[in-house]
């Protein structure tokens, strides 16, 4: 048996060493589903099997390369080389761009991302003077998406009465016409969206059966991961090429199917054996990332859904730390009692800030844990927020780029036209779309064409429009010379665009001419590793499609020691060693708009069970018992996931505080003017039980109230939301003192000492 097959448990080796017919591996929370993939393709290859046969699909391309390198030790880089491994839309890109003629779209056809589309959404929406309060860009823009992937085209659509019907009363009667001028503009621009990636290849294995047995005789040995996040449209690309031999091999796990937002359908994993009867099931059950308590803690909230593969994951590692499950009167209280277990943590068990991760069901809740982490001076990076390409100088770039490659690229066009300024504005833009139409023609051909076509523009504009169509065509007609970094220089250089923004001279267009200079760079490193793979060329063209096609986690750097927070949907995949879960409240998590049916119930447990399995070491689960939700601050209760937990797994802590009734009248009159009433801290008004067995947290993040005689001018404090702190000065009696405080990180800060919880250093 050959040597990197010893690596392998006796569950992991069956699949991996499995060569002929349909297979489905289950493979749990960490059980090492990638590494019996990546296995399993070398494999393949040293039974014999032609590298050029096998196809993998995988959901980020970051996972693809991981994928590659780890072969390529195996079977050596020249051989690793002719896989076909990358992301559905990427390779169905390069299968589209092969066959592009069949469907009518040039080879080097565009790319929209969403913005793009949303873009010519909004522009279509306007242009046939709809209501933009009925007709909101963003929602029909997912409408089509979500049409797309259900493979429901135009014509389709028309033929549907209950959807027709369905928008009719929404008041979207023009939908369809909005769609239809969607596809025809797209088509016309010789552009394809990310949904078009997946709905042309479709199109093109259904309509040209030579193509489908072309790339059924080629790929004979298909492999997809991640199964359960296939939407339907995927689903049938897959069922399609692999119907003829029948080697495909899926992998996934029904625990983690939380994409339904996106279109992913778990039926097609649930229903795997229906397609293909003779499968052969195998099962990865054992857990190496996480501790027996963590494993444990998963299981037993997964078993409560009822739409499931049976499994039963387990671990031979430690035992470990139980769940720790901590209540805090309110989301700023959550934030700090986070940053100080994290503080304290990276203090005592000197662990780098790269070891934590917070993850939360919502965007939004990352405010209060960025607060309390800056007040904390600990490092941090938030996740899913705006990224690189998404800029606006590197969209201007690339659009220059694009129209090169593209010139019938309308989006790209309208956004560079005038763009460093040339005299050219909306109107005479608006004129050059009608005319576009008129004559059928790009809004490119009729810059190009402005002297001969009547746009009804004068005579200084129209030499500025062909102007702009020559400088394009100069970059094409060197494109064809050099390599997209030579390409990519000269446009910076040419168009005026970095000295449009040297000319600015603020610090914000510093920033942006050294993102710019950052994407030359990037084009650089791509162009020479493309050197490295057989047939590329390291032209404009690959360069705009990698870039069209990166994932959320591709671009991003694990170097910097710092904590990371990102929602739970972006954690799938990844692991930490200590992990918090916020938010754990009923309305949050789960989620107040999946509560509606027991399936998106289910799915909500199945987040936060891939949420808790992220944890390598350390759990902590918090929730509050108030959070502000739009200004207004709403009682919470704590999430019914908490409840399904095994209670052997958990340690419960809650804050114990204490209530102080200040009399509304002179108390001397009966006697004892220091008499004051203490009791606990009464219940929220929704008094639902809170986990069983909390006990107290003392901790210096909620200390409890101090003797006074031990303040005084000059002290050093330490307080749980403002940090340490020297007395200044002190006034007022009988339980009204109050501390004038200077915060080394927050400035002065006048605080009742009766309220403030203190901490002398």
């Amino acid at each position: 048996m050959e040597d990197y097959l010893s690596q392998l448990n006796s569950a992991q080796q069956e699949p991996t060493t499995h060569v002929e017919g349909p297979l489905m591996v289950i493979a749990g929370a960490g059980s090492g589903k990638t590494r019996v993939l990546t296995y399993r393709i070398a494999y393949l290859m040293q039974q014999g099997i032609d590298a050029f046969s096998i196809l993998a699909l995988t959901f980020t391309n970051k996972s693809a390369r991981e994928m590659k390198t780890r072969i390529a030790q195996i079977v050596g880089e020249s051989e690793s080389k002719n896989l076909w491994m990358g992301t559905f839309h990427s390779v169905f890109a390069r299968i589209l761009r092969a066959e592009a003629d069949r469907l009518g779209y040039p080879s080097s056809f565009t790319i929209y991302d969403t913005q793009d589309s949303e873009r010519l959404v909004k522009a279509i929406i306007k242009e046939m003077n709809l209501e933009t309060d009925i007709y909101k860009p963003k929602q029909i823009r997912n409408r089509i998406s979500s049409f797309k992937n259900s493979l429901i085209t135009v014509r389709a659509y028309h033929n549907n009465p209950e959807l027709v019907e369905a928008d009719r009363e929404a008041r979207r009667s023009a939908m369809g016409n909005i769609y239809k001028n969607y596809v025809e503009r797209c088509f016309k621009a010789g552009a394809m969206d990310f949904d078009d990636l997946l709905l042309k290849t479709n199109e093109l294995l259904n309509r040209f059966p030579d193509v489908l047995a072309k790339y059924q005789d080629r790929f004979r040995y298909i492999l997809v991961d991640e199964y359960q996040d296939t939407n339907h449209s995927q689903y049938l690309i897959v069922r399609a090429l692999a119907d003829k031999f029948q080697n495909l091999c899926v992998v996934g796990d029904d625990a983690q199917s939380i994409y339904a937002f996106r279109g992913a359908n778990i039926e097609n994993i649930l229903n795997f054996h229906k397609d293909y009867p003779d499968a052969k099931t195998y099962r990865l059950e054992q857990n190496y990332r996480s501790t027996e308590h963590i494993v444990d803690a998963a299981n037993s909230v997964i078993q409560h859904n009822q739409n499931k593969l049976e499994k039963t994951v387990w671990t031979a590692n430690e035992k470990g730390e139980k769940i720790v499950i901590y209540r805090s009167p309110s989301d700023g209280d959550e934030g700090r009692y986070v940053a100080q277990s994290i503080f304290e943590q990276a203090m005592n068990l000197q662990l780098s800030y790269t070891s934590f991760a917070i993850l939360y069901r919502t965007n939004a809740q990352s405010r209060a844990m960025e607060d309390a982490l800056r007040k904390r001076n600990i490092p941090y990076r938030v996740y899913g927020g705006l990224s690189f390409y998404q800029r606006k100088e590197i969209k201007d770039m690339l659009a220059y780029l694009r129209l090169i490659v593209n010139p019938k690229d309308e989006e790209s066009f309208k956004r560079v036209i005038n763009y460093p300024g040339r005299g050219i504005g909306q109107t005479t833009i608006n004129k050059l779309v009608v005319a576009a139409q008129e004559n059928n023609l790009s809004l490119f051909e009729v810059a190009d064409r402005a002297n001969e076509l009547p746009l009804n523009i004068n005579a200084g504009t129209k030499t500025k429009l062909v102007n702009f169509a020559t400088l394009i065509k100069s970059f094409q007609a060197a494109d064809t010379k050099q390599d997209a970094f030579q390409t990519a220089d000269m446009v910076a250089k040419k168009t005026g665009l970095v000295q449009e923004l040297k000319n600015e001279g603020t610090p914000e267009a510093v920033n942006r001419v050294e993102n710019i200079e950052e994407l030359l760079n990037g084009v650089r490193d791509f162009v020479e590793g493309q050197r490295e793979i057989v047939d590329a060329k390291g032209s404009l063209v690959e360069f705009l499609e990698d870039v069209a096609l990166a994932t959320d986690f591709d671009n991003e750097s694990t170097d910097e020691n710092a904590v990371s927070l990102m929602t739970v949907h972006l954690a799938k995949g990844l692991e930490f060693p200590h992990v918090f879960i916020v938010g754990m409240e009923d309305d949050l998590f789960p989620s107040v708009m999946n509560m509606n049916s027991h399936s998106e119930l289910e799915e909500e447990r199945r987040l936060f069970y891939v949420a808790l399995t992220r944890a390598k070491k350390q759990a902590t689960l918090t929730y509050t018992q108030c959070r502000y939700r739009w200004g207004k601050l709403n009682d919470a209760e704590p999430s019914r996931f908490l409840s399904e937990i095994d209670p052997s797994c958990v340690d419960n802590r809650v804050v114990e505080t204490n209530y102080e009734f200040k009399p509304l009248i002179d108390t001397s009159i009966f006697g004892d003017n220091k008499a004051k009433i203490r009791m606990k801290q009464p219940p929220t008004k929704k008094n639902k039980p809170i986990p069983k067995n909390l006990k107290a947290v003392s901790s210096s993040l909620n200390a409890s109230p101090i003797d006074l005689t031990h303040i005084t001018v000059g002290a050093r404090v330490k307080h749980n939301r403002f940090g340490a702190g020297t007395i200044v000065s002190i006034e007022g009696d009988d339980g009204d003192e109050k501390a004038l405080i200077d915060f080394d990180g927050s400035g002065r800060k006048n605080l009742l000492l009766r309220f403030a919880k203190l901490d002398i250093l």
